[in-house]
């Protein structure tokens, strides 16, 4: 998913995965369609997440950037935020999903930020708004997750998931 070293995370949240032997900066992706994509994450915290996606790539036969393109983008975002709202204890799981697309872009990059609209304890609500490079809105959307308890056990399977999936994509 490019960069992986430039996302920021809080340092508590690295703390927090760390004491579970996760190297959160090291694992963190947006996953395997993201990657294809293009998706960058630039920051993140349960308050913001911040990501890029080249137009490029993303675009429909028209050559403008698909809607599709724009629903993983903020997807992915909303989802991050979720997950870093939930903590290490639970796991993000979209479950609603609203993308209203306001004008085409055919070059460059769009940027997308997801702040919180309700951060529960059993679900979170970002929403999700996508410009070009000129700062205008391309795309708003809203993405609510399920917030699901894991235990122990559960985590441990899904972080070596995660890293099998990695090295995976890694060869």
């Amino acid at each position: 998913m490019g960069e992986q070293s430039s996302v920021k995370f809080p340092q508590e949240v690295i703390d927090e995965y760390a004491a579970l032997g996760v190297d959160l900066p090291a694992l963190f992706s947006a996953g395997h369609l993201g990657a294809r994509m293009g998706v960058t994450i630039r920051e993140a915290s349960a308050e913001r997440v911040v990501g890029t996606m080249p137009v490029e790539g993303n675009t429909q036969p028209y050559g403008l950037l698909h809607g599709g393109a724009s629903a993983v983008l903020a997807e992915t975002l909303g989802s991050i935020g979720s997950m870093l709202h939930g903590g290490s204890s639970r796991i993000a799981v979209g479950v609603d999903l609203n993308c209203t697309h306001h004008r085409g872009v055919r070059t460059g990059e769009v940027t997308g930020v997801a702040t919180p609209v309700h951060q529960g304890r059993s679900t979170a609500t970002y929403e999700i708004v996508i410009t070009d490079e000129q700062d205008r809105r391309v795309c708003t959307a809203r993405l609510t997750c399920l917030l699901r308890e894991v235990d122990g056990s559960g985590r441990s399977k899904m972080v070596d998931e995660i890293q099998e999936a990695k090295e995976r994509t890694a060869e």
